[in-house]
């Protein structure tokens, strides 16, 4: 174990925190924690059309709900083109690297030829040891580097084991535009270099890339950080992930109700596994997690595997922390400003006291708040087709009886009032599922809630007897 392994997450800040990206940074930030190392945070903004300022604050939103931290601030690859710049002027005195003048029309005429001739396009090497006086006057060039043209480049990658690239398909290619910017493949460099990162974990859609990336360490001298390629994740159709099948933003998945802990016990083993563990603490992810241990194969999104693992999570949580997690979605749900404005202190005390209740039935906080509204609900209820059916069925002269009984309870415990409904449905001759069911319905306008004893005793006496007199008018 090394307190020197250093990992880096490195977005592009054109859109949310995709779920590909949280699965990537996951596994940058257990790597880290596992070894006791750090996990820096790259914004890779160098795109100035595509990026935008809204991005960048919701990839860190996302990062911190998830609860993945980053050690120092977020370093602004926009920010550091001047070093970019110098490294691929030291590349050129080194001899690493030259000046290309080839014009927009010769690069055409390469690449018409290598089509002509059923072979990729490359660049044929025409100013590698040309002089720069033979360029036309006033032409700005770019820097391309000098690759090998003999032999192989072998990545050692944790995840895909030896990758090897024949030197010749990689090409003289541009590590600095003729206007002066770098490209990414050299600004990755410079900076994964420059910030000591120890090991890269990414995409296995950059596994040629690494390829590039390895032969501008090696012209710089520099040592090759550690590299694994991660499979990246496919629909349940075994089809890149899409829209379709859950590729959604990190505020998406937190909008759907999903908890950050159950989100992330998911991602983990999307392509990583300790043995047939299914739940797992973020503590026993970051002891059991190895890098090595990541499939090559593509791992499959399955959103019902995700809601069955949140369920989980939400069965076995504390009520007051789902109370909070759940006030703290209200925003973004549909209907969740009805819950917000009622939320007064009485009525988040009777949210605890039902959450067990609840969360037996939950899968998700949006289906828990669902579940919650009639404590919410104002007067008279409007009643689902089903509770509506018990009512008229019989159940509101059941109600009828009942009621009496209910309002010379000598106190509103649940204890009490267990009695008195339990007592009627044996003085009536009823099965308690014959009080019970109305009851329900009278007090929640729905047929399933939490234990209707609870339900009865939380709404309160002048609540509940009001709810019950509204279903007899």
């Amino acid at each position: 174990m090394s307190g020197d392994t250093v990992t880096r997450f490195a977005p592009s800040p054109t859109g949310y925190l995709h779920i590909g990206g949280a699965r990537t940074a996951l596994f940058n930030w257990l790597y880290a924690q596992n070894r006791g190392g750090r996990m820096l945070l790259r914004i890779e903004d160098t795109d100035r059309s595509r990026n935008s300022d809204e991005a960048v604050a919701a990839i860190l939103d996302g990062l911190k709900w998830l609860g993945l931290s980053w050690d120092g601030e977020p370093i602004s690859q926009y920010a550091r083109v001047e070093r970019h710049r110098e490294v691929a002027e030291e590349l050129v005195k080194k001899g690493k690297a030259y000046h290309c003048y080839a014009t927009l029309q010769e690069l055409e005429e390469m690449r018409e030829k290598a089509r002509s001739e059923r072979r990729p396009p490359r660049y044929d090497g025409r100013w590698r040891d040309r002089d720069p006086s033979e360029a036309h006057e006033g032409a700005t060039p770019a820097i391309r580097i000098k690759a090998p043209r003999e032999g192989a480049t072998v990545v050692a990658d944790k995840v895909q084991g030896d990758v090897s690239f024949p030197n010749a398909d990689l090409d003289d290619f541009i590590i600095l535009r003729s206007d002066g910017n770098p490209t990414y493949m050299h600004a990755v460099v410079v900076d994964d270099h420059d910030m000591g990162v120890t090991d890269i974990i990414r995409g296995d859609d950059h596994l040629t890339n690494a390829a590039r990336q390895t032969v501008i360490y090696q012209a710089m001298g520099w040592p090759v950080p550690n590299m694994a390629h991660i499979p990246l994740i496919h629909g349940t159709d075994g089809a890149k992930l899409s829209k379709r099948h859950g590729a959604l933003g990190a505020e998406a998945y937190r909008a759907m109700g999903y908890l950050p802990k159950a989100l992330c016990n998911y991602l983990v083993r999307l392509g990583w596994s300790h043995g047939d563990d299914e739940i797992m603490s973020m503590q026993q992810m970051i002891d059991w997690f190895d890098i090595a241990d990541v499939n090559k194969g593509a791992a499959r999104f399955d959103i019902k595997k995700l809601e069955a693992i949140n369920g989980h999570y939400i069965r076995n949580g504390n009520d007051e922390e789902l109370t909070a997690a759940l006030i703290a979605i209200l925003p973004e749900i549909e209907g969740g400003d009805f819950i917000s404005e009622r939320m007064s202190e009485q009525n988040r005390q009777r949210l605890i006291t039902l959450m067990p209740g609840l969360k037996e039935r939950a899968k998700t906080l949006v289906e828990l708040a669902d579940s919650a509204r009639f404590l919410f609900a104002e007067r008279p209820l409007q009643n689902e087709e089903k509770a509506e059916k018990i009512l008229a069925d019989g159940g509101r002269d059941v109600l009828g009886k009942l009621i009496p009984l209910l309002e010379s309870a000598s106190d509103w415990q649940i204890e009490t009032l267990e009695t008195v409904i339990r007592d009627f449905a044996e003085a009536e001759d009823l099965k308690l599922g014959k009080v019970a069911q109305p009851l329900r319905a009278a007090l929640t306008g729905r047929t399933t809630s939490p234990g209707v004893f609870d339900v009865i005793a939380v709404l309160g006496r002048d609540e509940a007897l009001a709810r019950m007199h509204d279903q007899l008018n």
